[in-house]
């Protein structure tokens, strides 16, 4: 699942999941986001930190605090790339970090590193 309220990133990161096989399921933010996660159980969340309603973190910190999907690997998307915001993420629970623009190795990667199997 890709969470991002920029089309252009949704889109990117769709269309290169997509590409290597994966099925995936896009919101604007974090309020449609808990809906679908509810629906689908995606097995691997990218999230946007930046966006309106409920941000990342926020979103972040309910995912993981509902047993049914604290196991969920969730991975932080942001532009920011400082010592502060990496450890925001983790203490709400993001298993990853990845800076925008990420690559498609990077995203691949994660989906690899961290989806079950």
């Amino acid at each position: 699942m890709v969470i991002d309220d920029s089309q252009t990133i949704r889109r990117t990161a769709e269309t290169l999941l997509t590409r290597e096989g994966y099925v995936v399921i896009t919101a604007q933010d974090g309020f449609e986001a808990l809906g679908k996660i509810a629906d689908h159980q995606p097995d691997i969340i990218f999230i946007d930190i930046m966006m309106p309603r409920l941000d990342g973190y926020q979103a972040c910190a309910l995912i993981k605090g509902n047993p049914r999907f604290s196991k969920t690997p969730v991975i932080m998307l942001s532009s920011k790339d400082g010592l502060f915001d990496r450890a925001r993420g983790r203490i709400v629970g993001s298993d990853e970090y990845l800076t925008k623009p990420f690559t498609k190795d990077e995203l691949i990667g994660a989906v690899k590193a961290h989806a079950k199997k």
